[in-house]
């Protein structure tokens, strides 16, 4: 009886001796999500004479009488009195809902 405890603590001991340590090779897979796009900003939605010098490229066409139709119109620029058809005054910034 004591032969087999010893033989059972030799083979343990022997089997612990030959045993190699495993390597932890974990990786952790992370689902990336793409990062939430904005939704885009219309370019309707601003107007007046600042935001179309800013993104009109060349702002001194804005004065030219004779620029190509791409600039704009004088009209969208300028408030008009609905009773007399004179302008009232020069729209620097609008928001369009």
């Amino acid at each position: 009886m004591k032969k087999l405890v010893v033989l059972g603590i030799v083979m343990t001991i022997a089997g612990l001796a030959m045993a190699q340590p495993q390597k932890k090779t974990f990786t952790a897979r992370v689902k990336t999500r793409p990062a939430p796009t904005p939704p885009p900003i219309k370019k309707e939605n601003t107007d007046g004479v600042l935001p179309r010098a800013a993104r009109g490229g060349n702002p001194f066409q804005m004065l030219n009488p004779k620029a190509p139709p791409q600039y704009g119109r004088a009209e969208d620029s300028v408030v008009l009195d609905p009773d007399t058809g004179k302008w009232k005054g020069i729209k620097l910034f609008t928001i369009n809902f």
